[in-house]
């Protein structure tokens, strides 16, 4: 499931931002998605490697 806009938006105010333009939203929503995919892409491969078919946490851990 990608990272929304709100969920975007969420995030950065937790992070301490007072306001967030539209575009910023958008930016930091899809730099986000691009790097969770890219760590999911990884996990899997090492996955794959070590002959399983389930991702398991040290798979993301690697993969960071």
């Amino acid at each position: 499931m990608p990272v929304s806009n709100l969920a975007a938006k969420r995030m950065l105010k937790e992070a301490g931002a007072k306001r967030v333009s539209d575009d910023a939203l958008t930016e930091f929503a899809e730099t986000v998605n691009r790097y969770a995919y890219k760590i999911a892409a990884k996990a899997i491969r090492l996955a794959s490697h070590a002959k399983r078919k389930t991702v398991n946490k040290e798979d993301i851990e690697l993969a960071k």
